[in-house]
């Protein structure tokens, strides 16, 4: 550890925290209707969209018909995507002459890409052929990034209004965010990514001499453009198996620092752009700061443990031993811990190291920044929502402690919405547990798990963390591309994604139909260091504690045997 390490992890987060400012004004404005700089170009090909579809973009939809119509589109995606796997030997693109894929990968692929998930149980260079990534893979990239800022604007309307009956048109939502945000940006980090020497191409390899006087084959790909909107969207799932840590993904200090920043800028854009949507700017900062504060406490936590020596290090003699396993040398440890932060705190899941071989209390920060509920920033949009559910919970907490009714941003917090937070909360530990638990005792379940003990199950229970909350990672050291595992994580991801959804979407129900409150002598100040220290206090507890007794048998038990180990 040193100055410059702690000053790397500060400047990416800072960047990314930064750029969501500006950038959050604009996607406000693109979920309010507003005129933007983009409309004498996008504004045509909006319109065209709307009269191809018949959608009435000012007729606004109550919140089941908004959640009908989401759950339906992404149905449809889901059917779409799966047939075009199941069919791949047959399209076109297929340099590769890759076949269709099996039966369980292609609903598990397919379930991960419509969810926002981006798991990815095979390898992307040698089962996906260049048809499937740019019109299966990548568009689900930008329409399952668009669904998630969607239940953000519908929350954010419903706060702000008075007495509504709807909460927007999901269909004007999703393709105005697609349009104006996801596109235009990722065209723009998609050519300055080629410029740093991202690989972009439709060959099926490229044939290289090796030193020896060998040749060797290079898989090549299309990679900038679905880097792009992998990043942005904050999605996760790379074209290679090394996902960022492959050097024609992810080449240089620039490149990882760019698309580190990538990882996080949005979904901290849809913070401000809730706030400024909802009227609640200093609200919302007070989330921002719970946030950020969380995360860099996950990012130094990370950073202190990999800079411990290794066990093997220490008894093999060497001196002042580095722990570079699983890590990029042309990245190091800091940039390492920045990154496994972000993309744990957001649900992200791509990867510039090999989480794997994180030190016991490193591997398990991330698992556990993905426990305390993806808002860290979390998705685009996903990422707000669930955090302003957490501070639902945090004011109801503290009504019940001074005997009042609660209120937050201007509506009351009744029964209600408090039933439908906790649906959304608990899911998540249901689901992570629950299918974890399953895999143990079926028959075949711990076959795929390559290492026994606690290191084995710090592996079975990331796998479904990373599956229920949407994030995508994975320790290495499972085989998962069988039919219980694919079958298995794919309803986890289902699960940690559609049933959040429509909990969120009632509340949003709910509260819109609320009269709109004027601050009272009695109302909790939402926007002071006391409620951003109560919000940390109930992400804890509604994180942490749940899952600390399967924690204390993996990741906390792995810590002491390498204590033990170094002890000696």
């Amino acid at each position: 550890m040193n100055w410059q390490g702690w000053a790397e992890i500060a400047l990416t987060l800072g960047l990314a925290l930064a750029l969501g400012w500006p950038l959050g004004i604009f996607m406000s404005r693109v979920w309010n209707g507003e005129t933007t700089w983009l409309d004498p170009v996008v504004k045509p090909v909006e319109r065209a969209f709307y009269a191809a579809s018949g959608v009435d973009p000012r007729k606004s939809q109550t919140w089941l018909g908004y959640g009908a119509s989401l759950i339906a589109f992404n149905l449809a995606g889901f059917l779409l995507l799966y047939a075009m796997l199941r069919m791949q030997g047959v399209l076109p693109l297929n340099p590769q002459g890759f076949s269709g894929v099996s039966p369980d990968l292609a609903f598990n692929t397919a379930v991960s890409f419509v969810t926002n998930t981006n798991w990815q149980s095979y390898g992307g260079e040698t089962t996906m052929s260049h048809f499937t990534q740019m019109v299966g893979l990548t568009v689900q990239n930008f329409v399952s990034a668009a669904t998630g800022a969607a239940i953000a604007a519908a929350l954010a309307r419903a706060f702000a209004g008075n007495r509504l009956i709807g909460i927007g048109n999901f269909w004007a939502d999703l393709i105005r965010t697609t349009l104006y945000v996801l596109l235009p940006l990722s065209i723009v980090l998609a050519i300055a990514l080629m410029g740093m020497g991202v690989v972009q191409s439709l060959q099926a390899s490229v044939t290289a001499t090796t030193l020896e006087g060998a040749s060797q084959t290079i898989s090549v790909a299309p990679t900038a453009s679905q880097l792009a909107i992998k990043q942005l969207g904050i999605n996760g799932g790379g074209i290679f198996n090394a996902n960022s840590a492959h050097p024609f993904e992810n080449p240089t200090p620039l490149s990882n620092l760019v698309t580190a920043v990538a990882i996080n800028v949005l979904g901290w854009a849809a913070f401000f752009a809730f706030g400024r949507t909802a009227i609640a700017r200093k609200d919302i900062r007070a989330l921002a700061t719970a946030a950020i504060v969380i995360l860099a406490a996950g990012a130094a936590i990370i950073y202190v443990s990999e800079a411990q020596p290794a066990p093997a290090l220490v008894a093999a003699g060497i001196e002042n031993p580095v722990n570079m396993e699983g890590k990029e040398t042309r990245f190091g440890l800091a940039s390492s811990a920045a990154w496994a932060a972000q993309t744990t705190g957001a649900s992200n899941g791509s990867v510039n190291g090999m989480l794997d071989s994180f030190s016991p209390l490193g591997g398990g920060m991330t698992m556990l920044l993905m426990m305390l509920g993806e808002i860290l920033p979390g998705g685009v949009g996903s990422g707000i929502a669930i955090m302003v559910v957490m501070a639902v919970l945090a004011v109801f907490v503290a009504g019940l402690m001074v005997g009042r009714t609660p209120e937050y941003l201007g509506k009351k917090i009744e029964a209600r919405e408090i039933q439908f937070a906790m649906v959304a909360l608990l899911i998540v530990p249901l689901s992570t547990l629950g299918w974890a638990a399953l895999t143990v005792a079926v028959p075949g379940g711990l076959a795929s798990l390559f290492n026994p003990g606690a290191h084995g199950l710090s592996e079975l229970l990331y796998a479904f963390t990373s599956a229920t909350a949407n994030n995508g990672s994975a320790f290495g050291g499972i085989s998962a591309n069988v039919p219980w595992w694919n079958g298995a994580l794919g309803m986890a991801m289902l699960m940690g994604r559609f049933v959040p959804i429509v909990a969120v979407l009632a509340i949003a129900g709910s509260i819109a139909a609320k009269p709109k409150l004027a601050p009272s002598a009695g109302t909790l100040p939402t926007s002071g260091t006391l409620f951003v220290g109560l919000l940390i206090g109930i992400i804890i507890i509604l994180g942490a504690l749940q899952y600390f007794p399967a924690l204390a048998l993996g990741p906390v038990v792995e810590h002491f045997q390498v204590l033990e180990a170094l002890a000696k």
